[in-house]
């Protein structure tokens, strides 16, 4: 399979697809005003204390662009640049950013649109500025889809090693390989990965109710019950908070229906290995990916929206692989609005069924760590390839001091982010030595 994308990837829009883009983000803006949802997963547990009114707006504006910053602008916008899809980092951090900065709540959907502006019709100048520069540092960064795809199938490999031990991991990992190796036998043209990462999930998950099933028949054996207060505070506060999202139902829903009619565009990709998928056309096996996905996040997303009484932009993220395979966007915009209905009313029952099976929920944090690791490599394999390919032993100087100097100095951009953006500055460092005539930029 080619993981490879044309030089010239783009990222001009149809008239239709930058007012989707437009609208949406003034739509994610006057909901992130409102408390109601945020893209950030680390920033919903401190909106608790901004709707009870404990914190000011502008010290959650505050916490917002510190955990978002890095992310905009060290993985989204360099992503965007170099597969010409956009992402959630590079659309929802900001208008998180945004809707919490406006003072007014007619302000912040004008905000929110002001940056989907930005993004519809700036990239795509930045994207032909960077393409003309004689050091094309963006067709560089292409080099970063060989890695990311093919090591994010790994995941599901260090999950399973991280919860249930050695063996286990030794048996998925050899699974893996041999299913990695068959695809890439049998049917060239499918993304290798698909087949292993679905083996490697369920066999997750098979693996945690298996245990957690065990355990509550020991528990039957041996007498112990389980004991239900009625006066538990955290089930009052998960109560409360689930019958607040209720209540804006049918705003969740516009907000389902504009992420999925987003989604099947397919100039949106939901993470890093589907974005270079979508970029590729294989709409199917990123929409496996992202789904496969979905298993981390759930349990993440229902517990936070549950204590915070705020939800997930993207809700439980299944709007993205919903969308890609749907066949035009009034479909995609009924499926995605009926989808988030769907999980905002689910959320106290999803919430008490997490309660009864830990092992799943543990699954969960592990599925998330191991996403995290495997990326963390790829990306920073996939940067030192961009930097030989746009500057030979200099731009591996180049970026990997950029990125070596960053964790020296304690990280001010995010380990996840740090090599995308240390190959950005690198490829305008190496632009600069060439009209100085310092520097001969490597052909072909």
């Amino acid at each position: 399979m080619s993981t490879t994308l044309a030089a010239g990837t783009s990222l001009d829009f149809t008239l239709a697809q930058q007012l989707t883009v437009i609208a949406l983000c003034a739509l994610t803006a006057y909901i992130s005003h409102m408390a109601l949802a945020v893209f950030n997963d680390g920033v919903r547990p401190f909106l608790l204390d901004f709707i009870q009114g404990r914190t000011t707006r502008s010290a959650t504006t505050a916490v917002s662009f510190g955990l978002s910053a890095g992310f905009i602008f060290g993985l989204g916008a360099p992503m965007a640049l170099s597969t010409g899809v956009l992402n959630p980092w590079l659309v929802f951090l900001p208008t998180d950013i945004l809707g919490m900065l406006a003072p007014k709540k007619w302000l912040a959907p004008i905000l929110g649109g002001a940056w989907g502006a930005v993004v519809v019709f700036g990239l795509n100048g930045a994207n032909n500025v960077a393409h003309d520069l004689p050091v094309d540092f963006i067709t560089a960064m292409q080099q970063m889809s060989t890695p990311i795809l093919f090591l994010f199938a790994l995941f599901p490999v260090l999950a399973i090693t991280k919860q249930f031990g050695r063996k286990w991991g030794s048996i998925a990992g050899v699974l893996e390989l041999a299913l990695v190796v068959m695809t890439m036998k049998v049917w060239p043209k499918m993304f290798a990965g698909s087949l292993a990462m679905a083996v490697g999930v369920l066999m997750l998950i098979a693996l945690a109710v298996a245990k957690d099933m065990k355990q509550r028949r020991a528990d039957r054996a041996a007498g112990v019950t389980e004991v239900v207060l009625a006066d538990d505070p955290m089930a009052s506060l998960f109560s409360a908070s689930a019958a607040r999202l209720r209540r804006y139902l049918p705003l969740f829903m516009v907000l389902g229906a504009g992420v999925c009619v987003l989604a099947q565009m397919h100039i949106f990709g939901g993470g890093e290995a589907t974005s270079f998928l979508i970029a590729k056309g294989q709409y199917s096996e990123a929409a496996q990916v992202d789904f496969y996905r979905v298993f981390g996040f759930i349990p993440l997303i229902a517990t936070t929206a549950l204590a915070s009484g705020a939800y997930g932009i993207a809700g439980f993220t299944l709007v993205y692989p919903i969308g890609y395979l749907m066949p035009n966007p009034f479909l995609a915009a009924v499926v995605g609005a009926v989808v988030f209905a769907a999980e905002v009313l689910a959320l106290s029952y999803i919430g008490k069924v997490l309660g009864k099976l830990p092992s799943v929920r543990d699954s969960s944090e592990y599925l998330r760590s191991s996403i995290g690791d495997t990326l963390q490599l790829a990306i920073l394999f996939g940067s030192l390839m961009a930097a030989n390919a746009m500057g030979g032993g200099l731009g591996i100087l180049v970026v990997g001091g950029l990125y070596l100097l960053n964790e020296a100095m304690g990280r001010p951009v995010v380990k996840m982010a740090a090599a995308p953006a240390a190959v950005i500055v690198g490829g305008i460092l190496l632009n600069v030595l060439y009209w100085l005539d310092l520097f001969t930029p490597i052909k072909g």
